[in-house]
């Protein structure tokens, strides 16, 4: 880590390699904040960015397993608006809850004006359905933001709570996950890393988190958005994978079935070409490694995971039985989950006991 901090590649790094019972390995490298030289912590707060989707997967499963839907359900059974879902030539389009997760709903995403306007999640369905759907349902995978919210919508539907709620209640207070949140508090604020894009010179000069539109990150004025809103820390996050990985339970309290977090883990999409590396397919909001090469060399065929816009990543690898996680804040990798410092992570962290 410190050789890419060195090379201005990121300002700074949290690595952390656990497996179900215990953290191996964290670590702080760098800085948090180049101009006050604040150095990153173990417990530095990172945007997480799209790690929030393996989350709300989790959310929509954990609805399945307490009978309150079936992820083969048509969205319109929960959301009526997507009675009103047409294809680009007007004709009623039928879209499914996996559909949604699995990236293979064809909806199209909403402008960044569009976004800002919303406050809640009920906000935005309207504008998702005023979009024509680009393809058929289930012949392409295309991510898509839009499709992420929706599920996340439909867990407020049917649980009664706000999305927010759900998830502190159900998830992150239970398994302790203290700075996880869609709005930090102005106390957490401080433990907040900057975020870096690097120049063409090969600098790093600070960047805004786009998410926000302008907000502060403790400002409610904005939905919360289930694609992509999340902050968090190493240690946090690695609550949740070492759920996942004991199979939905961890410390002696269960959170999902077994049986569901095999479901929700596996290829889904068949024989799809998905993204943003070669070798894999889609879960339920999960990036499922189908074929290990390039930057998921050093993994098992069936490790899933997910990283971030600004270069965070998650691993769980079911075989050797390991996690690996990544927080850094760099806006403009040319492609995060190809980055060398992923990379270079799970290489290394390979071999830890």
């Amino acid at each position: 880590m410190s050789e890419f901090i060195d090379k201005q590649e990121v300002a700074g790094a949290v690595t952390l390699v656990a497996n179900g019972e215990r953290i191996l390995h964290l670590d702080a490298y760098g800085l948090a904040d180049i101009k006050d030289k604040k150095p990153m912590q173990a417990d530095t707060i990172c945007w997480i960015a799209s790690m929030t989707k393996p989350i709300t997967g989790t959310a929509v499963m954990m609805m399945q397993d307490a009978g309150k839907l079936s992820v083969d359900d048509p969205v319109s059974k929960y959301l009526p608006e997507f009675k009103e879902l047409k294809s680009k030539d007007g004709k009623p389009v039928e879209v499914t809850i996996r559909h949604l997760l699995t990236h293979t709903s064809g909806m199209a995403d909403i402008n960044d004006a569009q976004a800002k306007s919303a406050k809640t999640l009920a906000d935005v369905i309207p504008l998702y359905v005023a979009q024509p759907v680009q393809f058929e349902p289930g012949s392409k995978w295309q991510y898509c933001q839009s499709s992420i919210n929706t599920a996340a919508r439909i867990v407020e539907v049917v649980s009664g709570e706000s999305f927010p709620d759900f998830l502190e209640k159900r998830l992150f207070h239970p398994l302790g996950m203290k700075d996880t949140s869609f709005y930090l508090r102005e106390e957490q604020l401080p433990r907040l890393a900057k975020s870096y894009a690097r120049t063409k010179e090969g600098t790093l000069e600070e960047a805004k988190i786009f998410i926000l539109h302008g907000l502060s990150p403790t400002s409610r004025e904005r939905f919360p958005a289930a694609n992509g809103g999340l902050f968090s820390t190493a240690p946090d996050y690695v609550r949740f994978c070492q759920m996942i990985l004991n199979g939905g339970e961890l410390e002696g309290r269960r959170y999902l079935k077994a049986e569901s977090v095999k479901y929700m883990t596996s290829v889904l999409t068949r024989d799809l070409k998905t993204g943003f590396t070669e070798g894999n397919g889609w879960g339920l909001g999960w990036c499922v490694v189908r074929q290990p090469q390039g930057p998921t060399a050093a993994l098992s065929a069936g490790s899933h995971g997910h990283g971030g816009a600004y270069g965070t990543q998650a691993w769980i690898d079911p075989t050797d039985k390991k996690i690996y996680l990544l927080m850094v804040q760099r806006a403009n990798f040319p492609n995060a989950d190809a980055s060398e410092l992923r990379q270079s992570l799970q290489r290394v962290g390979k071999d830890l006991k």
